[in-house]
């Protein structure tokens, strides 16, 4: 396997120059891509967002139903229907999984 090593390549759009790292030239050479990105980070997520696609990210400010801190979601809550901090959500995913692990001996 190649060794890599961090490249610095200029941007199509903006003319930005932009850090190709060697972990992304791994990713590359593993998925067998043969062309290297052309868009920096920024150019890309500008251009991505603008695809037509019709699908925007919506982020939802609302209060945790278990700690009642203010957080942001990535969806739109639904009337009655409980809305967790991901800190108390991983907690329930993780004491849930547990009693799971425990009902299946």
């Amino acid at each position: 396997m190649p060794e890599f090593q961090d490249r610095v390549l200029k941007c199509v759009d903006c003319g930005a120059e932009f850090v190709f790292t060697a972990g992304e030239q791994h990713f590359f050479h593993d998925k067998n891509f043969k062309n290297e990105p052309k868009r920096c980070k920024a150019c890309k997520a500008k251009r991505q967002g603008s695809s037509g696609s019709g699908f925007t990210k919506t982020e939802t400010m609302t209060t945790c139903s278990q700690c009642g801190r203010e957080t942001t979601v990535p969806f739109k809550p639904t009337q009655g229907r409980p809305v967790y901090c991901r800190e108390c959500f991983l907690s329930r995913k993780a004491s849930s999984a547990a009693v799971a692990g425990n009902n299946s001996r």
